[in-house]
Order: structure tokens, then sequence, then C-alpha cells
């Protein structure tokens, strides 16, 4: 019994016909995984916008141009740490020592230009060099000495916690003592109805060249790929361990300028002022889309992630809910993304 060979056209209208079927058949569930899968910010845009509208039904105080302006303020910090923490992640890794690398930083910024009489431009670099530095040890080790991601970092948290403990002799410097540039961040601007700070501006512009960056530049698209899957760069002629290894060093010149902000914002450079941001950048990426698994996820979904994180502590605050609930409702904002990560990466082809 002989086969029978179909026109071409016939065989891609049949074709047609079948993914068209299928695409019927789709589930409700199924559509909103692949919308998902293709806009990784979507997903914590629309938590944020329900988080507002509830906060703001709960307290009328919430929504009020005060309230908004304050909560940006409180996001200026983690949200330039979480995107030297997304750029990271986007690689299949994760920096334990984020926090502790932006104090480094910005100690040396307050000590050199404050009792060494460096100029306040030349200690700003000198501030963004050290964090570099920090990134370039970071991706030596991982790249050169092949040290997990984890093991690295954690390692180097507690050595720049100990040099920058070391260094400042466990003492504040406060920001007048400093010139005027290191303050810079911390000047009040108003924007329409709402009233900033100048490190609110400069987050702003740090995420938009980091977008365009990733999403426009061959280097950007590299970096996604080695996340994705490391080997299969490294066949397609990307060389790998370089991508890797710049990515540390710019998330380190990333840290350096939340160091900046973070002196503007708390009007000092306090050696202690690290214990929190680690897991906080790193709640903000996990919560606004990038995946833990790398090669998914950008910096917008990070922003809306830190914001969610900063409108959750202001809105349970406001309904003076107890202090206690506040990192169980972030433990539960983590799970609950990680968890819906997991399944929009099962999503069929």
């Amino acid at each position: 019994m002989g086969s029978t060979t179909l026109p071409s056209s016939v065989e891609g209208q049949a074709g047609e016909q079948q993914l068209a079927g299928l695409a019927r058949r789709e589930g409700p569930a199924a559509r909103v995984q692949r919308v998902l899968h293709a806009h990784p910010a979507l997903g914590p845009f629309m938590v944020l916008v329900v988080s507002c509208l509830v906060f703001g039904l709960l307290n009328s105080r919430f929504l009020t141009t005060t309230n908004i302006s304050l909560m940006l303020q409180q996001v200026a910090v983690i949200a330039a740490l979480g995107v030297g923490q997304t750029l990271i992640i986007l690689t299949a890794g994760i920096d334990l020592s984020i926090g502790y690398a932006m104090v480094l930083s910005l100690l040396v910024m307050a000590k050199v230009s404050s009792e060494h009489n460096v100029p306040g431009p030349l200690a700003l670099l000198l501030g963004f060099a050290v964090a570099m530095g920090t990134g370039a040890v970071n991706g030596t080790l991982i790249t050169r000495l092949r040290v997990p991601p984890f093991i690295a970092t954690l390692g180097m948290l507690f050595i720049f916690q100990s040099s920058g403990l070391l260094y400042a002799n466990g003492q504040t410097t406060q920001a007048a003592a400093m010139p005027s540039i290191l303050n810079w961040t911390g000047r009040p601007v108003s924007i329409g109805p709402f009233d900033l700070i100048n490190g609110v501006l400069v987050v702003a512009v740090l995420y938009l060249v980091v977008n365009y960056v990733m999403n426009q530049t061959t280097w950007g698209r590299h970096v996604y790929a080695v996340g994705d899957d490391v080997e299969a760069a490294r066949l397609a002629g990307i060389r790998t361990s370089r991508v890797l290894f710049s990515v540390y060093v710019f998330a380190g010149l990333v840290v350096g300028v939340a160091g900046w902000i973070s002196i503007g914002y708390a009007g000092a450079a306090d050696p202690n002022n690290a214990v929190d941001a680690n897991l906080q950048s790193i709640t903000a990426v996990v919560i606004g889309g990038t995946s833990l698994f790398g090669g998914r996820g950008g910096v917008i979904g990070t922003l809306f992630g830190a914001l969610i994180v900063v409108a959750f502590t202001s809105g349970l605050t406001l309904a003076n809910v107890n202090d206690l609930y506040q990192p169980m409702a972030e433990g539960v904002l983590v799970i609950a993304a990680v968890a819906v990560d997991q399944w929009i990466r099962r999503v069929k082809p």
C-alpha cells in the first residue's frame, strides 16, 4: 500500500488549522501562563496595583501625595541595589555581599573626604572604584577559581563587613562633615505634587540606562544567554567567563551609586546600615519576576518588586498591623513569587 504525498500548501494549511485548534483548546490559565512568560514584569505590576488599591481602601492616607512621596524616598536605596542584584541573578548567580560592599564604598567616600580632605568628586569616584573592586573580586572567585556564587559572596560578605567596621573604627560619619556632592542625593526636590530627594531621580535614570543596556545591546543579550544556558552560550561563541566577570564589575558600579544615594537618604555614613540590605535586594528581584534560575526577568520588574515591599510595609503600618507581621508578609510574597515563577517556567512550547 503506497503512501500519498500532499502538496506543501495543503500541509501548511493543515498545520495552521492544527495550531489554531490547539490555541482554541488552550484554557485561560495556560494563556495567562504564556503572557506572564513573555512579559515577566506584568505580574509584579498587577500585584503592585492591586496592593495599592487594597491599602488605599483600608486607609485613606495611603494614596496621599505625602505618603507616596515618602514611599518613593524609602525605596531608593533598595531599588538601586536591586539593579545590581538583578544583573547577577539573570546569570543564575546571587550576591549575598552586595549590602556590605555598598557600605564599604560609602565609608570610603565619607572618610577620605572628611578626614583626608580629598575633594568631593574624587572621593565619589574612589567610592565607585572600591565598589567595582568588590565586584571584580567576586567575579574572579566565580570565573577563575570556579567557586559557586553563593559560597563566594557569602565569604566576601563577612570580609566586606569586617573591612568596613575596621576602616571606620565602628564610627558613623555625619553627612554634614562631607563635601556637598556627597549630600546631593539627599537634597529635596519637588516633581509636581510629590516631594522627593535627588536620589530618587538618580534611581530613575539608573533604571532607564540599565534597561536600555540589557534590551538593546549585544552585551545585554549575552547576559541573558549565559543565564539561560551557559553551555549553549559557550557553544554559540559567547565568551561566558568574560561576560560573567563584567556583570559582577558592572553590578559593583551600581552598588557604588547605591552607596552614594544611601549617604544622602540617611544623612550619614553608617557602617551598620547594611543589615537588611542583602535580603531586601534579593526580595525585590524575586518578587519582581526575575527567575533565580537565570535568563528571565529584568530591572523593570525589580522596580515593581521593591515598590511592592515598601507598599506592604507602609500599608500594614497605616492599618495598625503589628510590626512583627511585616517580615511574615515579605516571606509570603517571596514564596508566592518563586512558586509562580516555577509555574511560568513550565509553559508549553
